[in-house]
């Protein structure tokens, strides 16, 4: 797994949308999001932002979904193309409140695969998304695995998208089975709060209907407030910050 970086911290987040072309009318990302890995949002300020992968089943995405809504608190989902096919309403439900990344069709390895095949990952990815969802998902991909190379982030900035990975995952995917809590996951959330942090959460189980993330959420949105960060949307990456 790659370090990455963090990109021009500044009191601001980035401004500059532009077109993409072959990706209808959605923003480019601006270029200084572009060329390496994004694990942290380019601002000093005390923001942080939520986001979850979504690759398996449509367990605890009601749970996660209310309680972002009864808190007001916005988050990015990143789906799978696989996902979006089985499941376009639990998609669609998403995109209602929040954003859209793209994270790959099949959810391979992308250092085990060519140009042309990671085009084709993102692209059959893509054209899911827009058909379960009704909208335009955002130009942020995230890697299966987090795995990436030189050579595959820039075939995907290639492609019109932002590396946008995380500063931490709080494991809570593994379950039950692998060892984690929720406590656990609470703890991991809770240690990689800094300036401009991007948490990675998961919806779906793995197969015992347990979604320790969705149980984790309230605790972590708690611990977020009470420490005076503000989770803020990705989306304001493409766009001005507010004065």
């Amino acid at each position: 797994m790659a370090v990455g970086r963090t990109v021009r911290p500044s009191g601001a987040l980035l401004a500059g949308p532009v077109i993409v072309p072959g990706r209808g009318e959605g923003p480019r990302p601006p270029d200084a999001l572009l060329g390496d890995e994004i694990r942290l949002m380019p601002t000093s300020r005390r923001v942080m932002a939520l986001t979850f992968n979504a690759a398996w089943d449509e367990s605890g995405i009601d749970t996660v979904l209310t309680e972002l809504r009864r808190r007001k608190v916005p988050a990015t989902f990143f789906p799978t193309g696989q996902f979006a096919d089985a499941h376009p309403a639990a998609v669609r439900a998403m995109a209602a409140a929040h954003g859209l990344g793209n994270h790959s069709y099949s959810h391979p390895y992308f250092d085990h695969l060519s140009t042309a095949e990671r085009s084709d990952e993102v692209c059959r990815a893509d054209a899911a998304i827009r058909t379960a969802s009704g909208t335009d998902p955002l130009p942020f991909f995230r890697f299966p695995y987090s795995s990436t190379t030189a050579q595959s982030i820039a075939d995907i900035n290639d492609l019109g998208y932002a590396v946008i990975e995380f500063t931490a995952d709080t494991n809570g995917y593994l379950g039950p089975q692998g060892g984690m809590t929720v406590a656990k996951a609470v703890k991991r959330a809770v240690d990689a709060f800094t300036p401009g942090a991007i948490l990675q959460m998961h919806v779906g189980s793995t197969g015992d209907d347990t979604v320790i993330d969705a149980q984790a959420l309230p605790r972590i949105i708690n611990a977020a407030q009470d420490q005076r960060y503000k989770i803020i949307d990705l989306r304001q990456l493409l766009t001005p910050a507010p004065d």
